[in-house]
């Protein structure tokens, strides 16, 4: 199980966790893990969109890059090797989700939407959503120029405390930004888990795109009633 991180935050009702290189998105290993079948685990087909799917009977991929259900028996699954997988459980209603948040993503507030899409699609209150952020890559070593950081501080608001200026342009901390946007849904402080370990820094135990500067492969968030 060390190839697992499991957030303190959620509750024992629901499997949550992130994965290091060691077991990435390699699912058959991840369904035998956890003893349940390869097409009981659903990814979306990430393209660095807005887009929040809800995921009813219908598993078919889809273009999105949050998924939300209500579904039992079934894990959900994002790919990431350098941007923030979040994985949401609301934990009275039962709701899960997962967000693929890049820099784009970020920009766009596709965690904002993921949890507005929680709250109109199945009743969710924010302050009982649980929210955990995985590894990723952090601080000085995310430099982007200035129409990067303020797309992102657009979306997000004063960047003291998730954008530094650098030598030639300026580090963005894209978890803290994340944080910022769940707080500002109304996702209770107390109610949010954040790695602190840096894709880039740690190459081997993350797949890190800016450090290996290839898609080369990746980790994961998962969650699901199971």
């Amino acid at each position: 199980m060390d190839k697992f991180i499991l957030p303190e935050i959620f509750s024992n009702g629901v499997k949550a966790f992130f994965t290091r290189k060691s077991l990435g998105t390699d699912v058959k290993k991840i369904s035998s893990i956890l003893s349940i079948k390869k097409e009981d685990i659903y990814f979306p087909i990430q393209r660095h969109t807005d887009k929040v799917l809800v995921v009813e009977s219908d598993l078919e991929p889809k273009i999105a890059d949050a998924v939300v259900t209500k579904r039992r028996g079934i894990l959900v699954g994002i790919q990431v090797a350098d941007c923030v997988p979040i994985l949401l459980f609301d934990r009275r209603k039962l709701i899960i989700g997962a967000v693929h948040a890049g820099w784009r993503g970020t920009a766009a507030q596709i965690l904002k939407k993921t949890i507005k899409s929680m709250v109109e699609h199945f009743g969710s209150l924010p302050e009982d959503i649980a929210v955990a952020l995985g590894p990723s890559i952090r601080w000085s070593c995310y430099r982007v120029d200035s129409g990067v950081k303020n797309a992102i501080c657009t979306a997000t608001g004063d960047g003291r405390n998730y954008v530094e200026k650098s030598d030639d342009g300026y580090f963005v901390d894209l978890s803290s930004a994340n944080v910022l946007q769940a707080i500002s849904m109304g996702v209770l402080e107390e109610n949010i888990w954040s790695s602190h370990e840096c894709t880039y820094c740690s190459p081997d135990e993350y797949y890190s795109y800016r450090y290996s500067k290839s898609h080369n492969g990746s980790q994961g968030g998962f969650i699901g009633i199971l």
